[in-house]
């Protein structure tokens, strides 16, 4: 792991930025909206809240636990939005200003930092060792189960991430055969579908499935299993905010506000 400068007992918003850009790289990403410090607040920090998406909901419970910083996967703005603050964007943004609560957000580098990721954490918590990685800008993960022999099928792998996740799967199965190679993409991930064939995988996991997706996992013998966006993401900001939390002497608490979709 990429050892972080001697933060100890740190505070300050500007040092704490530095530390997640430099765990996380922003600038190799492109991306679909800015990543680091969407919202400033207090210059001071001590207790930063995670969480999945900056939803009004995430920031009050931050806000009723006297959070000085929120840390998400989900942020505010994106590349697709009018830029207009009404509506929902007003009343999330006069929350965080009026409490002086700093909002960091990181989108796909979260997803792909090697070990405290969107996905490496979802492999950990699925029992999966990663060997490699594919797809466009390395975001997929390619490996196989911990368990020796693997999955004796694809519904018997659905089983297994069912219970790790505690969320009903939507499987469609390409092949009844015993799964060994297995990839990954937390999200969104179902457009690295293809490119997981083309890699080898035997079955994917990912959060969403899109129409297409079913053709091809029959017509390619893959099986593809959708395990929901939110479900598949709620791993890497902890992981990493605990990470530097525990670095800067910071009190950290995940929150996980429950998304069906």
């Amino acid at each position: 792991m990429q050892t972080l400068p001697s933060i100890a007992d740190m505070t300050d918003r500007t040092r704490l930025l530095q530390s997640f850009n430099t765990l996380l790289q922003p600038e190799r990403f492109r991306d679909y909206g800015p990543n680091g410090l969407q919202v400033e607040g207090c210059a001071q920090v001590h207790r930063i809240v995670s969480g999945v998406s900056a939803s009004r909901a995430l920031i009050e419970a931050a806000i009723a636990a006297n959070a000085d910083a929120i840390l998400v996967h989900h942020g505010l703005f994106w590349r697709s939005q009018d830029g207009c603050v009404t509506g929902w964007m007003k009343q999330r943004l006069a929350l965080l200003l009026a409490h002086d609560i700093n909002l960091f957000a990181y989108h796909l580098p979260l997803d792909a930092h090697p070990e405290l990721g969107n996905n490496a954490q979802l492999g950990l918590k699925l029992g999966m060792r990663a060997r490699e990685r594919f797809g466009e800008q390395d975001l997929g993960f390619l490996g196989e189960s911990l368990q020796p022999d693997g999955f004796a099928s694809a519904e018997a792998l659905a089983r297994h991430v069912e219970l790790q996740l505690h969320r009903t799967v939507s499987l469609v199965n390409g092949a009844a055969r015993a799964i060994r190679r297995i990839a990954w993409c937390s999200g969104g991930g179902q457009g690295y579908f293809e490119a997981a064939i083309a890699a080898g995988a035997e079955a994917f996991i990912t959060g969403e499935i899109s129409e297409q997706q079913t053709h091809f996992a029959r017509e390619m013998g893959v099986a593809y299993l959708a395990c929901g966006h939110h479900a598949t993401e709620r791993f890497g900001a902890p992981a990493v905010a605990a990470h530097v939390a525990a670095l800067s002497g910071l009190e950290h608490l995940f929150i996980d506000i429950d998304n069906p979709a």
